[in-house]
């Protein structure tokens, strides 16, 4: 199977009339780990959330392709289909509905086709195997989704989807807030564990200090809707030392 490409060109994106991406091209491919970091209301989030095509989001101009196909002709389930994956900042609560049974619909919708849903004890193989990869305790899969998890739990909760899902650009909003070290680390472990040209991840932050255990290949900075610089991760370790006022200053100058 050929490397995944997701490319954003010349993206513009307003909510309730106002522009909030503003020009932003980029590229992420299969084997690459792509960060994005930048202040509150720099149009990170919306740019995640345009990806997967939440309603809320207009597109004004600008062009997502995936594999060279148009992302934005397709609803959210087809590009959730077609590989796409978004890891959120705030899970939601779903009362009633097990962890188990949800990741298994969420598989069958993904992976299975008319006759060939994976079977309900080949599926809990599946499951448990990652759970312990992610240091996750076997009742996990019987609690209701997300109700009373901790901030951790909701996280390698989005990891443990993405490994079973197996996407192709995954795309992971602030995944690191609210964690503490340890969570923090299984994390980042269970996303470096799936790295592979098979998978392109987005990884977007206020911080680098997820990106010490991922090692992003590429690192951008988003202000004011726009990309503004790209670099390696020595860009992270300048930005953390120097903060986002020293960028503004040295772009206005």
């Amino acid at each position: 199977m050929a490397r995944p490409t997701l490319e954003i060109r010349d993206l513009h994106v307003s909510i309730e009339g106002k522009e909030i991406i503003r020009g932003l091209s980029l590229t992420v491919r299969g084997g690459e780990v792509h960060a994005i970091m930048g202040p509150n209301g720099s149009g990170k989030s919306t740019l995640a959330y345009t990806l997967m095509g939440h309603p809320r989001y207009v597109v004004e101009d600008g062009e997502i392709l995936m594999d060279g196909e148009d992302v934005l002709e397709m609803e959210p389930d087809e590009r959730a289909r077609r590989g796409l994956f978004l890891a959120f900042q705030y899970p939601v609560e779903i009362p009633g509905v097990t962890v188990a049974n949800f990741l298994r619909t969420a598989y069958n919708a993904i992976h299975g086709g008319e006759g060939e849903e994976i079977s309900v004890l080949e599926f809990h193989k599946l499951l448990k195997k990652h759970m312990e990869e992610l240091q996750i305790d076997e009742s996990f899969a019987s609690r209701y989704l997300n109700e009373g998890f901790s901030g951790g739990e909701k996280k390698r909760h989005e990891i443990l989807q993405m490994a079973l899902l197996k996407p192709r650009i995954a795309v992971m909003d602030e995944t690191d807030s609210g964690l503490d070290i340890d969570a923090l680390k299984i994390v980042a472990e269970g996303v470096n564990r799936q790295r592979s040209d098979e998978l392109g991840v987005l990884v977007i932050t206020h911080y680098q200090r997820i990106l010490r255990y991922l090692e992003p290949d590429y690192v951008h900075i988003m202000l004011d809707g726009r990309i503004v610089r790209s670099g390696g991760r020595e860009l992270a370790e300048e930005l953390e030392e120097k903060g986002y006022d020293w960028l503004k200053s040295e772009i206005s100058a």
